[in-house]
């Protein structure tokens, strides 16, 4: 216990010999008293020195911090926002970090054309309550552009095609940094990324070559044409992304809750049915009462059959699984073993 000397001609003055004799001896020690016959005033610890953040406040502080180092260290960050649940909580973050200014970035999407309905609606209301600027790279100018070529057949998808799209919208902008939803619990191979992820100027990414993050020290040096992946979100799970939009109250898109939809099953996966699709021998269009874990392209993102209609039923569900999201509801990740790996090496998400 520290104590004061009360002078009994004024206000309380610290005593030098009280101070000296602290240096000497630690605070807490018991034995250390005042000066015989002093008049002393106990001075009370603040009660708050002991309090801990919560893990899921310690990931947003961390998470907060990340996006201000970007807008620090980078002349044209972009934030990629989909309408899904971890760039929803990317954009809540992004508040934090920034309000009541504007962000220090604008918001990009790269749209196939073949995106939930829900989701896009739910994009742009998002981010006209925000007032934020979003940019749209769309596949089908790629597309029309013949920078890419569209796969046919009943299994034809767009999502790899988004690459391209994604590579030429950041040279035609120059951004410098684009920030993105991975979480390393989603796969292997975004498990190798780094917070801050370079990429060289081919958009390629080289998981031997990252750089070094000791004591959350980022590098941000690149040379033109070159670009960082940031990922604020890296070192959360799907149950803690669950958590904080339930903490902070923040909307998402209906389609993350339990709803009947005529679907069709394929490989195992549970796929929504629309207006064209084409169906293989033996395949039906019934409805099934389901909820999606992730968003994505329609043609390769598959349902899970649940009757989760609020944010803790989808927590108790989420606490007895033992698959991933991405494991459980992407075709794309299932074309080989180091599908995902490929795919980011030639500068995917």
């Amino acid at each position: 216990m520290m104590y004061r000397l009360r002078n009994l001609r004024g206000p309380a003055v610290s005593s030098m010999s009280t101070m000296t004799t602290a240096r000497k001896r630690p605070a807490h020690d018991p034995h250390l008293a005042p000066p015989r016959g002093a008049n002393v005033v106990p001075i009370r610890r603040r009660a708050s020195a002991g309090v801990r953040l919560s893990h899921v406040r310690a990931l947003e502080a961390e998470a907060v911090q990340v996006l201000r180092e970007v807008a620090a260290g980078f002349d044209r960050p972009v934030l990629l926002f989909s309408g899904g649940k971890d760039s929803i909580v990317l954009l809540r973050l992004a508040e934090k970090a920034f309000r009541p200014g504007r962000f220090g970035f604008p918001l990009l999407h790269v749209d196939t054309g073949e995106n939930f309905p829900e989701t896009i609606e739910f994009r742009d209301r998002r981010v006209r309550e925000l007032g934020e600027r979003l940019l749209v790279a769309s596949v089908q100018d790629s597309i029309d552009q013949g920078r890419v070529s569209e796969e046919t057949g009943p299994r034809a998808s767009r999502n790899r095609l988004q690459t391209t799209t994604l590579l030429d919208a950041i040279a035609a902008h120059r951004f410098d940094c684009a920030i993105g939803g991975a979480r390393r619990d989603e796969e292997r191979a975004r498990a190798k990324e780094r917070i801050f992820s370079f990429r060289d100027e081919f958009g390629h990414w080289d998981p031997k070559a990252q750089r070094p993050e000791l004591w959350d020290l980022y590098n941000t040096q690149i040379r033109p044409g070159e670009h960082v992946r940031a990922f604020p979100l890296s070192n959360w799970t799907e149950l803690d992304i669950w958590e904080y939009i339930h903490q902070e109250a923040l909307e998402v898109p209906s389609i993350y809750f339990s709803h009947t939809r005529p679907t069709y099953t394929r490989d195992g996966m549970l796929y929504a049915y629309r207006q064209g699709q084409t169906l293989l021998p033996g395949e039906t269009v019934t409805p099934a009462t389901v909820r999606y874990r992730t968003v994505g392209d329609m043609t390769c993102t598959g349902a899970i059959n649940s009757i989760a209609t609020t944010i803790p039923q989808i927590l108790h569900e989420l606490a007895a699984t033992r698959i991933t999201e991405r494991g459980q509801t992407r075709a794309d990740d299932k074309t080989s073993e180091a599908a995902m790996e490929d795919r980011k090496k030639a500068g995917y998400f």
